[in-house]
């Protein structure tokens, strides 16, 4: 979701939001939000104003979206038939922030899961007395439809240190359910790694905690030296991670990790990284600083979709996070003869090439 901050940063934040500088959701330094515009079905950007995007392809035929809003307050949930109607389908909340206490500021990077018959969010926040004490926390609804029914805080996910931590996503591998997050490891200079466990339960962590990736190569280091917002998509016998790196800026980009199918997934050993990023900011196309990606597939079942977020414009005044227009995007994802993925570069605004029109 966001790059990390060191404790002289977070002084300067907290002084300037005590000083009036930025507007005030309470505890959260950030920029006043513009109103959310409805996109245009079949084209890019398909949500403006949503930032790390997941989108969920449900077996009721639905697409179920969340992202990030700019204001950092509260999760919110589309749902559609089609890719395209995201775009212009109602959007609900389903959850707020609290007003004070656990879970009052930075609720970031929200995700929708179906497991067990139940719907679960997976997502970041922060206390309202320190807004970088950031960690994960889920919510559970048991009803069928996921606009009804309520909302249950299950609390939140313990890892084996009590540091930064976000951008939970969960997947399941030969018969197990996994959880990936991005953490402060302690003791080792970066911002956040990525991290993998299996779970006992949609909340509950079991077993070792590995590191899959630290941020080492000079395109993850940029601003902040970040690995984070892991995704995961098994194909063609192996199992790829996609994951984003360096700040929030014109500099974010995405890394690929690539386990055989059959391996253990819990041993870094069989994960190879990328030693270039697969999914980069680019000129011709005008689209900045992608990252943060799901992904799903289109209405045949068969074509990949890669979802993330970008921005139309390189430069921008003042930090990253307080810059609201970081739009959901998505474009079909190729595949090489070999059976790895081909990202390509993200398409410029307007119609998505490679997908029907109907998206």
């Amino acid at each position: 979701m966001s790059h990390r901050e060191p404790a002289s940063r977070r002084l300067l934040l907290k002084g300037t939001l005590a000083a009036g500088a930025l507007t005030a959701t309470p505890g959260v330094a950030r920029a006043a939000a513009p109103a959310v515009t409805k996109a245009t079905p079949g084209a890019n950007p398909l949500v403006r104003n949503r930032a790390d995007p997941h989108i969920h392809r449900h077996r009721d035929g639905h697409y179920y979206f969340t992202a990030t809003a700019p204001e950092y307050d509260r999760v919110v949930l589309r749902r559609s038939r089609t890719l395209g109607g995201i775009a212009t389908a109602e959007e609900a909340v389903v959850w707020r922030r609290h007003t004070s206490g656990d879970m009052a500021a930075h609720i970031w990077a929200p995700e929708i899961h179906h497991i067990d018959g139940k719907w679960y969010v997976y997502f970041a926040a922060a206390p309202a007395d320190d807004v970088w004490k950031i960690r994960m926390w889920v919510l559970e609804n048991s009803h069928r439809d996921p606009f009804r029914g309520r909302w249950v805080e299950k609390g939140r996910i313990a890892t084996a240190w009590d540091t930064f931590s976000l951008d939970a996503t969960t997947f399941t591998y030969r018969g197990s359910r996994y959880l990936a997050w991005a953490q402060k490891e302690p003791g080792v200079d970066h911002n956040s790694a990525v991290f993998l466990s299996r779970m006992s339960s949609p909340w509950s962590l079991t077993g070792p905690q590995v590191r899959l990736t630290a941020p080492e190569y000079d395109w993850e280091c940029v601003g902040f030296k970040v690995n984070e917002g892991a995704s995961f998509r098994q194909r063609h016998g192996r199992v790829f991670m996609t994951y984003s790196a360096s700040a929030t800026d014109a500099n974010y980009c995405m890394g690929l990790l690539t386990a055989e199918a059959g391996s253990d997934l819990l041993d870094p050993k069989s994960w190879t990284k990328s030693p270039k990023p697969v999914f980069t900011s680019n000129d011709t196309t005008k689209q900045y600083g992608p990252g943060h990606n799901s992904f799903t597939v289109a209405e045949d079942g068969r074509t990949d979709v890669l979802v993330y977020h970008a921005r139309q414009y390189k430069d921008i005044v003042g930090d990253p996070l307080n810059d609201p227009n970081r739009h959901t995007r998505v474009q079909r994802l190729g595949w090489r003869p070999d059976g790895t993925p081909d990202f390509g570069v993200p398409v410029a605004d307007g119609p998505i090439p490679g997908l029907r029109r109907s998206i």
